[in-house]
C-alpha cells in the first residue's frame, strides 16, 4: 500500500532581537522534508516571550487550528523544544499531533542510523527526551505508531507500554551497551596515538559536503581502493564516524575522520548521546571546517559549527577552512588564502591545494638531514626507508649515506647510531 505523506503547518515565535528567525523557519521546513513531511503552511508570531502554558497566545492557537483545517494538516511542528505541559495543552486545543524541532531531528537521526553504535545513541537520546513527556506525548506517540510518517524506530512502538521505571532501566541498559562501544573506540584512539599518526577531522554544518570531500581525498591518493563513504545531498547523511588513512607522497600519512554534521539548536540529548562519537573531534590534531559557500546562509552555518565545537571543548584545535561547492557560485577557484582553500570536492579541484595546507599544519616536526649509517646498522636503513622520505642513497666505505626528511623524534631516537654529515 502507498503511504500517504503527512501534511504539516510549521509554527514559530520571533522574539525581540532575533535576526535569524526567517532562516530557522526555512531550516525547519528542510528538517520536515528530511522526515518525509509535506509543509502545507507556516504560522509565526512576534512576541517578547514564549507563552509558558501554550507556547502561542490564545488568538494564534485559534488561527493555527483554522489553518490546519484549511490545509488538511495532521501535524503541527513547532520551531522550539516544547515542555511536556505545552505539548499536552496544544494537543488538547488543536486535537492534532504536535511535535517540536527536537523530536523532528531525533526522528531523522533514527531513520539515518545504520551502525549499532549510532542506533544505540539515537535510542538513548529519544528515551531521555520522552521520559519527562510521557503524559503529554501519549496521544501523539500513538498516532506516530499508527503510521504518521515519523519512524521512531528502535524506541517507538514500545513507548506506550513502558512506564517511567522501565524506560529508566532501558536507558541504563543501553548506556552499558554503549560503554562497550566507547571502550573499543578509545582503544583504537590510543593505538593511533601510539603510532604517532596525525589525526585530521572534517567538521561542519550538515550537508556541506564533508563525506564527498573525504571520498575525493581517498580516491585521489588511493585510487580504486573502494574505501569511500556514503555521500548524499541530504541532511544528516552521516551519523557514523568514519576513519580513513591518507598516505601522501614522501612517506607522510595522516588519518582523516568524517563526523556527524551540525545543525542549529542541535538537541542537547543528541549532543550528550553522541558525545563518545564526537570525542574524535576533540582529540584531532587539525580540524577541516567544511563550508558550503554556495549556501546564502553559510556564515550562520559557520557560527553554529563554532558554537558546537566550543560546547565540545574543541574550539582551541588548529583549524583550516575548506570552502566547498565553489562550482555552484560562479566565482573563480581554486583560491588559496592563509587559512582556507576555495574548492569543489565534486569537481576534484582545489584538493591538492588543501592537502598542501594540511601538510604545512600537521607535519611541522620533520627535518631535512644527511646521515651516514654504518653497515652493521642495516636495520636502521630499512626503518628510514619505511618511515621517512629517503631522497638519495649512496654507499661509502664506512656505510650507507642517506639524504632524507624524517621526524625530529626519529632523528633524536637514533642519532647515536649514525653519523650526521654536513649538507
Amino acid at each position: 500500500m502507498e503511504t500517504v505523506q503527512p501534511r504539516a503547518v510549521i509554527v514559530g515565535i520571533q522574539l525581540q532581537h532575533d535576526t535569524n528567525f526567517a532562516y530557522s523557519m526555512e531550516e525547519l521546513r528542510n528538517l520536515a522534508d528530511a522526515c518525509d513531511i509535506e509543509v502545507a503552511a507556516e504560522l509565526s508570531q512576534k512576541s517578547s516571550r514564549v507563552n509558558p502554558s501554550h507556547y502561542l497566545g490564545t488568538g494564534k492557537i485559534q488561527e493555527l487550528a483554522l489553518l490546519m483545517e484549511q490545509h488538511e494538516a495532521t501535524v503541527a511542528i513547532f520551531n522550539d523544544e516544547l515542555s511536556p505541559s505545552q505539548i499536552r495543552n496544544l494537543e488538547a486545543a488543536l486535537d492534532r499531533e504536535v511535535i517540536d524541532r527536537t523530536i523532528l531531528i531525533l526522528n531523522i537521526f533514527a531513520q539515518r542510523a545504520k551502525t549499532k553504535e549510532a542506533q544505540l545513541q539515537v535510542e538513548v537520546a529519544q528515551l531521555q527526551y520522552m521520559l519527562p513527556r510521557l503524559s503529554g506525548l501519549r496521544d501523539s506517540l500513538g498516532r506516530q505508531g499508527g503510521g504518521s510518517g515519523l519512524k521512531n524506530r528502535g524506541a517507538g512502538e514500545t513507548k506506550l507500554e513502558l512506564d517511567r521505571r522501565r524506560i529508566e532501566e532501558r536507558i541504563s541498559a543501553l548506556q552499558l551497551e554503549l560503554q562497550v562501544q566507547v571502550s573499543r573506540r578509545q582503544i583504537q584512539r590510543k593505538q593511533r596515538h601510539k603510532n604517532e599518526v596525525p589525526v585530521v577531522c572534517l567538521v561542519g554544518y550538515t550537508n556541506t559536503g564533508k563525506s564527498s570531500l573525504m571520498n575525493t581525498l581517498v580516491e585521489t591518493y588511493h585510487p580504486g581502493s573502494g574505501k569511500g563513504v556514503l555521500a548524499k545531498d541530504m541532511l544528516f547523511a552521516t551519523l557514523e564516524t568514519s576513519v580513513r588513512s591518507i598516505e601522501l607522497p614522501g612517506r607522510k600519512t595522516f588519518l582523516l575522520t568524517d563526523t556527524v554534521g551540525f545543525v542549529s539548536q542541535l538537541p542537547h540529548h543528541l549532543v550528550k548521546a553522541f558525545r563518545s562519537t564526537l570525542e574524535e573531534v576533540t582529540e584531532a590534531d587539525l580540524l577541516i571546517h567544511v563550508v558550503d559557500i554556495a549556501d546564502p546562509q553559510h556564515e550562520q552555518h559557520m557560527a553554529v559549527t563554532r558554537e558546537t565545537l566550543k560546547a565540545l571543548g574543541a574550539d582551541n584545535i588548529p583549524t583550516v577552512y575548506a570552502c566547498n561547492k565553489a562550482d555552484l557560485t560562479g566565482q573563480p577557484y581554486p583560491q588559496v588564502e592563509e587559512n582556507s582553500v576555495t574548492l569543489s570536492a565534486l569537481q576534484n579541484r582545489g584538493i591538492k591545494e588543501l592537502v598542501t595546507l594540511i601538510r604545512s599544519r600537521i607535519f611541522t616536526d620533520y627535518i631535512q638531514c644527511e646521515i651516514l649509517v654504518p653497515f652493521d646498522q642495516g636495520s636502521l636503513v630499512s626503518y628510514f626507508n619505511e618511515h621517512a622520505d629517503v631522497q638519495a642513497v649512496s654507499y661509502e666505505e664506512q656505510g650507507t649515506r642517506l639524504k632524507l626528511e624524517c621526524r625530529a623524534a626519529d632523528y633524536e631516537r637514533f642519532k647515536d647510531d649514525f653519523i650526521e654529515l654536513p649538507q
